[in-house]
């Protein structure tokens, strides 16, 4: 009989940081490694309680003074878009996405490069490699895919898959009760696209094919504005002191016109 038990993860505290999002706030961050056959089950265990995944690494906030982050999830089984997201849908009938494994490429990382030079040119980002977008796409130790965003062209073939140009990208976990959107950039020259609305109303699209529960946004981080995009999407679950509750948007309801 084996009466070996795998070993548990072990957590980590960083040392205090300035906050790339609250002016005057300090940020600490509690994490551990995700390695292995049991690397799967521990990112889905951990993105439940809050934690995010960068490259075998998750995560989460530990501030001492501060708790504006907030983990989001999406109901994906009760959404529904608004107006605004119709007409969102409507402009990019043209775009096609396609899943493929946790494999980078130049294309991608020309897209990419451009995405930070346009949106985060001071962020902690802002100057990563080819080999350092290349660890963060490969180095995985969950169910990773990388879903490509083309403009359909004259000549496409009706199987789904379109020839155009790469136009936004996903990294996203596939989980046993969602899918994770780890990271997501578009190309800053078709910005009057909301491609950004558009990746997650896909990501909404794909859970409810799959009978999947939920979509992770990450954290919004009460006080950002370039955060307040993530509580549009609703019906949605904030995680809080005593576990998952409903958030109905600021003014209580589950759904805007």
């Amino acid at each position: 009989m084996n009466t070996h038990t795998a070993p548990s993860p072990q957590f980590y505290l960083t040392a205090p940081a300035a906050c790339p999002y609250l002016p005057h706030e300090m940020e600490r961050k509690v994490f551990t490694h995700m390695v292995g056959e049991r690397a799967p089950e521990l990112n889905d265990l951990l993105t439940q309680g809050g934690f995010r995944r960068s490259q075998n690494i998750a995560y989460r906030p530990a501030c001492e003074s501060c708790r504006a982050c907030v983990s989001v999830r999406i109901v994906a089984g009760e959404f529904k878009p608004t107006r605004s997201m119709k007409r969102v849908l409507a402009e990019n009938t043209d775009v096609v996405s396609t899943e493929y494994p946790a494999e980078p490429s130049s294309e991608q990382y020309a897209l990419f490069r451009r995405y930070l030079d346009h949106r985060h040119q001071k962020g902690g980002m802002s100057d990563m490699s080819v080999l350092d977008y290349a660890m963060m796409v490969e180095d995985t130790h969950v169910n990773t895919k990388i879903i490509e965003y083309r403009l359909r062209v004259e000549g496409d073939g009706i199987a789904g898959r379109a020839n155009g140009p790469l136009i936004g990208a996903a990294l996203t976990d596939k989980m046993g009760d969602g899918l994770s959107m780890v990271y997501s950039y578009f190309d800053p020259a078709f910005s009057d696209r909301s491609l950004g609305t558009f990746m997650i109303l896909d990501h909404i699209r794909k859970a409810q094919d799959r009978g999947l529960p939920h979509v992770y946004l990450g954290y919004w981080v009460k006080g950002s504005r370039k955060m307040d995009y993530k509580t549009k999407f609703l019906p949605q679950e904030h995680l809080m002191a005593r576990g998952w509750e409903r958030y109905s948007g600021p003014d209580g309801a589950d759904a805007a016109g």
